[in-house]
């Protein structure tokens, strides 16, 4: 037996016995020290660089740690193993990422879209009001001649006085209403939400002078980052939105890596306590606490995660939705308490989970048709959800076809040497001057960079491209000589936007060759999946009229650019809106609108899905996709001169 102790750098300490030979990154994740691991310890990524200090391990080399870093104690925990007493100096990156809040607006498209969106749906004849319910309530006292339980007594109102059929309530609430009702002499607040004729009781209270104000949150739960928002239900009012990294980035960047983590002793466990107590409870601590409020004063939550993100919420085994025929446990989930997941609300607030449409489509895609409305449109319109995985929906009115493609977490910064999300200090926009390949950025926040997010990946390569830094390929030109362009000891070519040599930096930002092949790679599937889904249907890319693009790339998306490397179709930027997060804006309408749910649920019924892996012509057009722009410059009309 070992003692490890792990220094995370200017935080704090954490000490473990450690068995003999056991993995260091294991080690740090059973002490609850994160350390960036988007590859799950398969030594790929080189993202999980620690320092020993004192002590030894047993490591394998690695292309990804320098002789430098070696002889100054640096290896990748995931190839090392523990074979006497040592300390570890672990980077703040990794925790950084996932414990800092983002307390933020939504942006100016997101409101854009859920003002436009609210008003259609209303003109439609969707109700203007949520589910969620108040009412202050004088019941008369019983007597000798009135002698009615207090259970009857509450229902009896709801009937004769409300007009509900059905009244339900838990044995919880059962429990409070003899103190509640004699408090004040019978006056009360009734907290229910209203299904059609049956009213289901959640809260029951003695009555105040002022009305409880209601809450709920909409949910948008990521496999990179879970993003939040608390609204005000009486009045529909946002009054906050936070976002941090989901916690199970620790046990693997995509949803591949979790689903193996979760067949390790423990792993289905760990993967749920990472989403449930230390994302999604923390967020909710960090709301309430921010507005003076307590958690059991929200009762509804309205989330929608990806099929894999579901099972792992409710700690259902994930393993076969990567396995041929890649079938889910469950699509519909139905609605539940809050209380059985373990999400820390009023004990008998629900939680209601956007339906998934298959292994590779879920709730987050249906919620974000809702809001886009594909569903309503006549026109031929398209929703690209550009997040770890990419998402595909088109149609209209009539119909919905949907697919997936497996782009990896580069559009979120992750597997990219310096990337990160968007985040203050994230590069998220980039112009490089053609004569000394000099980078001008802006970093989100207007702060000293800590890396590129992903529309800053975008706009990097497609200005390495037009300078010819690099060629179709991706390749660095090894003709150039300038100080910004190096070649590593395996010949790996590197980009320098912030140096600490030659800008005085605190930290060097770069991007890498690997990097450049990882983001080819992703935009090759969501282009390939696109003109695959359209060539299915025997349609050209021309008949789309709407294409709204959604995800975590980056408000600074520029979609010239993204038309440039190949990754959109090559239509007129006119018909392209950038959206943000359209999970969490549908799962906010699905709370403020009553029939707002009952339709998601009707979108996933109506969604056909086209399982990609499957189709014969898919690879062939993603080979044909991981080239700048393409290998098919017809597809690309306006960029042929």
């Amino acid at each position: 037996m070992q003692k490890v102790r792990f220094k995370v750098k200017g935080k704090r300490s954490v000490e473990l016995i450690a068995s003999d030979n056991e993995n260091l990154l294991e080690a740090a994740r059973r002490a609850g020290v994160m350390i960036d691991s988007p590859c799950s310890g398969n030594a790929t990524c080189g993202k999980c660089k620690v320092k020993i200090v004192a002590g030894k391990v047993k490591t394998t080399k690695s292309r990804h740690i320098s002789d430098e870093e070696a002889a100054a104690g640096i290896v990748l925990s995931c190839n090392s193993t523990i074979i006497e007493d040592i300390e570890v100096e672990v980077p703040d990156l990794a925790s950084s990422f996932v414990n800092e809040m983002q307390i933020t607006d939504l942006s100016k498209n997101e409101n854009k879209n859920i003002s436009y969106v609210r008003k259609k749906m209303i003109k439609r004849g969707m109700t203007n009001a949520s589910r969620l319910r108040s009412e202050v309530i004088q019941l008369p006292e019983p007597n000798i001649e009135d002698s009615l339980a207090d259970e009857d007594r509450l229902k009896l109102y709801f009937r004769h006085e409300l007009g509900y059929q059905d009244i339900s309530m838990s044995l919880n609430l059962i429990r409070k209403l003899p103190d509640a009702f004699r408090f004040n002499n019978f006056k009360i607040e009734v907290v229910y939400l209203k299904r059609r004729e049956v009213a289901e009781i959640l809260d029951v209270k003695p009555a105040n002078a002022e009305k409880t104000v209601l809450y709920g949150m909409a949910l948008d739960i990521g496999t990179t980052s879970v993003s939040a928002c608390l609204v005000d239900m009486n009045t529909n009012e946002i009054v906050t939105k936070i976002s941090m990294g989901n916690a199970q980035v620790k046990y693997g960047a995509d949803v591949i890596n979790r689903m193996v983590y979760s067949e390790k002793p423990g792993g289905l466990e760990n993967l749920r306590h990472a989403i449930v107590d230390e994302t999604i409870n923390n967020l909710i601590e960090k709301m309430v606490s921010a507005l003076g409020i307590f958690p059991e004063d929200i009762y509804e939550v309205c989330a929608a995660g990806n099929t894999t993100m579901n099972h792992l919420l409710l700690g259902i085994n994930p393993n076969y939705l990567r396995r041929e025929p890649f079938i889910p446990a469950i699509n519909d989930i139905p609605e539940m308490k809050c209380s059985e997941v373990g999400i820390k609300i009023n004990p008998e607030g629900k939680i209601y989970l956007a339906p998934s449409v298959a292994s590779y489509v879920g709730g987050d895609i249906t919620a974000g048709v809702f809001a886009v409305p594909v569903w309503m449109r006549e026109e031929f319109t398209m929703l690209v959800d550009l997040g770890t995985n990419g998402e595909i929906v088109f149609g209209n009115k009539d119909f919905l076809m949907t697919c997936a493609c497996s782009a990896g977490p580069a559009f979120e910064g992750g597997e990219i040497s310096c990337g990160t999300r968007a985040v203050p200090g994230a590069i998220e926009a980039v112009i490089i001057n053609e004569g000394d390949l000099r980078p001008f950025y802006n970093t989100i926040g207007c702060v000293s960079p800590i890396g590129i997010c992903g529309s800053g990946i975008i706009d990097l390569i497609c200005e390495m491209k037009r300078t010819g830094i690099i060629n179709g390929k991706g390749r660095m030109d090894r003709d150039l000589n300038n100080p910004r362009i190096r070649f590593d000891e395996y010949g790996i070519g590197q980009y320098f936007l912030y140096c600490k040599e030659l800008d005085n930096g605190s930290r060097d930002v770069y991007i890498t060759e690997i990097d450049i092949d990882s983001f080819i790679k992703a935009k090759g599937a969501v282009f390939s999946a696109i003109y695959t889904l359209m060539e299915s249907l025997d349609m050209s890319i021309d008949v789309l009229e709407n294409v709204y693009v959604a995800g975590g790339i980056g408000t600074n998306l520029v979609i010239e650019n993204a038309i440039a490397l190949g990754m959109l179709p090559d239509i007129p930027v006119e018909k392209y809106y950038y959206i943000g997060n359209s999970s969490m804006q549908g799962c906010y309408l699905a709370l403020t609108l009553t029939e707002g749910k009952d339709q998601i649920r009707e979108i996933s019924k109506n969604m056909t899905y086209m399982e990609l892996s499957i189709h014969p012509t898919y690879m062939d057009e993603f080979i044909a996709a991981c080239f700048i722009p393409h290998t098919n410059m017809d597809l690309f009309p306006s960029l042929k001169n």
